[in-house]
């Protein structure tokens, strides 16, 4: 997983490389291994052109804690300083860190699953954060088209539960 890519010639050039090293490796070792290579969507700029994206990518994991940081113009660090005040004045009704903004940051997932699956049909999505914990966003991350999430341990079994939920209503 090559992470912060915002432009397909930048992906191109180090998968270039890692295909090369890994074959190499994988030959010296005698070994067929298959993998993958693909890249994690963290900045607005690689979700809006995902469809060039996935001329290069395997996957996308969505580093959406990074893009909630980049979409929303502050870090989790300096956030945790006036959120309390934005969910007083109901400006904020979640943490965006805990809970996904479906409005924006759940847009440009929306839009780049949408567009990388144009060019690539069988392109894997997942989420990589502690969002793919949250039984909310990993319903809506289902809506979307997700095909995993990776979340921290402990949050695991939530997000196994919130996933097959999501399933259960999808198929009703």
């Amino acid at each position: 997983m090559i992470p912060l890519v915002g432009e397909v010639k930048e992906l191109k050039y180090v998968k270039d490389i890692v295909v090369k090293t890994a074959d190499e490796v994988l030959a010296a070792a005698g070994s067929d291994m298959k993998y993958l290579v693909g890249t994690m969507i963290e900045i607005p700029r690689a979700a809006l052109t995902a469809d060039d994206i996935a001329k290069e990518a395997e996957f996308f994991s969505f580093g959406t804690n990074d893009l909630t940081q980049m979409t929303f113009g502050f870090s989790r660090d300096d956030a945790g300083k006036f959120l309390g005040a934005y969910y007083d004045k109901k400006i904020y009704e979640s943490d965006p860190f805990a809970r996904v903004d479906q409005t924006g940051v759940g847009k440009l997932v929306a839009m780049a699953a949408k567009l990388g699956r144009s060019v690539r049909p069988e392109l894997h999505l997942g989420v990589c954060g502690e969002h793919g914990g949250d039984p909310s966003s990993v319903e809506f991350f289902h809506k979307v088209g997700l095909d995993y999430v990776s979340c921290s341990p402990f949050r695991v079994p939530i997000a196994r539960l919130a996933a097959a939920q999501a399933a259960i209503k999808d198929a009703e």
